[in-house]
């Protein structure tokens, strides 16, 4: 990873390299430390039962969701259909993930 890559955001898109949920797309909805962020998707991962993930297992993407990012820090959280929306979104932006299998 770049340094400008390792620094993670909330509301940044990241694809998942290792683990069950590996070859996912999900969004950074909170930091936990310079180690460790917390993941959500909409479905399987809901804004509640958010999954903690080491930042080395995952892959960050340049996309970050301005719509998820100032739910988060206006209210303090954000609803799972935003979340899912902004993966959608962004797989819409870059068809040629789905090309690549990812």
């Amino acid at each position: 990873m770049s340094e400008a890559e390792s620094t993670p955001e909330v509301g940044q898109i990241v694809h998942i390299k290792r683990g069950r949920d590996a070859g996912n797309f999900a969004i950074i909805i909170g930091i936990v430390d310079e180690r460790f962020i917390l993941l959500a998707d909409g479905e399987k991962r809901k804004y509640d039962r958010a999954k903690k993930k080491n930042i080395h297992h995952v892959e960050l993407c340049s996309y970050i969701s301005d719509e998820v990012k100032r739910s988060i820090e206006d209210t303090g959280r954000v609803t799972n259909g935003k979340i899912r929306h902004a993966l959608v979104s962004y797989r819409k932006e870059h068809p040629e993930l789905l090309k690549e299998g990812k």
